[in-house]
């Protein structure tokens, strides 16, 4: 496997059992069966407070969070100030605490209306907590909605969080939540050069893991900054889930992402961000959609024009009448069990686009974590012949992330 066979896999760092032998305490604990679950049964970890209140009690308590941070219809914050608990500050990710910036947007340090608690925005001048920061913080709770891949940023924040925590001997808790692309690995692995805050580690563009089993699998292999430093983690699972069971996410992870269409179609669409067609920024549909002003009519006869929204407010293609292809129809359940990248949207648009010189800008690579989806693309390799090139990779992830695993495979 590619840029990861200098790990010592499959021995497991002491640091990683010391938090398996965590989790496992945590997992059987006693748990109320009062408690109305989520749809198909799901709890996810911020429900069970019996298993984390009692450590946040006397502490001087960081949440990180967003919008998505839901204890059933309350917020988390809230509930855990209700609860007596000495909360702090907040630190926030991209699209801010209450989820209302735009992909990209910068997002300001303050304070939270609601709580009248500060907001540190980990998207604004820095995108780590800096020591003064965390010089009045004993624990931090860890709770945002994850969509499931490599660039969807939530992850490179968390792990920004445990690197600095780590050299500072503050603990953390992650109450886990369900990943809604969990029941599939694919695309393609990312190569060192290619590291950025849209994907920091040698992971495929789809990992098939929640941010609980993803910190471990980070903590685990040594990726954090200074590996000689070791962090308290502890994980909060979900419960009655597996991988692949089927979860209408209550909250929107982010607001271009508003429904499950949205979720189920943005690991194969956030590849167009890397190049000039637009995914439906500033329409009520994006990432259900596709199209640019330049793509022939006759192939692609759907139209949208893209105006500015708070969700966003400068959106490519803004203004222009764009030629594309309308995926809103998909059905959900079909999208649910796709178990694969469709890379045919990439492709096919590639080859109807007028100017392939000016077809991928330097975000895809990125995006991609390698040239070499472009440059097969442009080589004019098929979906299949591209899929087969990463496949290898891919069946290796999978036994490699095995350790770190927390929930059983599709039942």
């Amino acid at each position: 496997m590619k840029h990861i066979s200098s790990v010592k896999y499959p021995f497991l760092r002491p640091c990683l059992i010391f938090l398996f032998i965590i989790w496992f305490a945590s997992s059987n604990a006693a748990t109320s069966q009062t408690k109305k679950s989520n749809d198909h049964g799901i709890i996810p970890g911020a429900w069970q407070m019996e298993k984390y209140l009692p450590r946040l009690e006397g502490q001087r308590v960081a949440v990180a969070g967003n919008h998505t941070s839901m204890v059933k219809d309350v917020h988390l914050v809230d509930t855990l100030l209700h609860y007596g608990i000495h909360v702090v500050k907040v630190f926030s990710p991209e699209h801010g605490f209450r989820g209302e910036a735009a992909a990209g947007e910068l997002v300001e340090s303050g304070y939270d209306v609601d709580s009248g608690l500060p907001v540190i925005s980990l998207y604004g001048d820095n995108r780590r907590p800096t020591a003064e920061q965390l010089n009045d913080v004993d624990i931090i709770l860890f709770d945002m909605q994850d969509a499931g891949t490599r660039f969807y940023t939530y992850i490179s924040t968390m792990t920004y969080i445990m690197e600095e925590i780590s050299t500072r001997d503050i603990p953390m808790i992650i109450l886990d939540r369900p990943n809604p692309n969990g029941h599939f690995v694919d695309g393609p692995l990312l190569e060192p050069e290619y590291s950025s805050f849209v994907g920091l580690h040698p992971v495929p563009v789809v990992h098939g893991m929640t941010v609980g089993e993803y910190a471990l699998m980070v903590s685990g292999e040594g990726w954090l900054h200074d590996a000689a430093h070791e962090i308290t983690l502890t994980i909060i699972p979900v419960q009655n889930y597996y991988r692949g069971k089927p979860y209408k996410l209550p909250v929107p992870p982010s607001p271009n992402l508003p429904n499950m269409h949205a979720v189920y179609l943005y690991p194969s669409l956030c590849f167009f961000e890397g190049t000039p067609i637009s995914v439906g920024r500033g329409t009520d549909m994006p990432f259900q959609v596709f199209g640019h002003p330049d793509l022939p009519e006759d192939a692609y006869p759907f139209t949208f024009t893209p105006q500015s929204l708070p969700a966003a407010p400068n959106p490519p293609q803004k203004g222009k009448n764009c030629h594309g292809r309308d995926l809103q129809s998909k059905d959900l359940e079909k999208l649910q069990n796709t178990a694969k990248i469709n890379l045919e949207y990439l492709i096919d648009a590639y080859l109807a686009y007028p100017d392939k010189e000016n077809f991928f800008n330097p975000f895809f690579e990125r995006l991609a974590g390698t040239s070499a989806l472009r440059e097969q693309i442009q080589a004019g390799y098929s979906a299949t012949e591209i899929r087969h090139s990463w496949q290898e990779d891919v069946e290796t992830f999978k036994e490699f992330r095995k350790p770190y695993l927390i929930y059983p495979e599709n039942q």
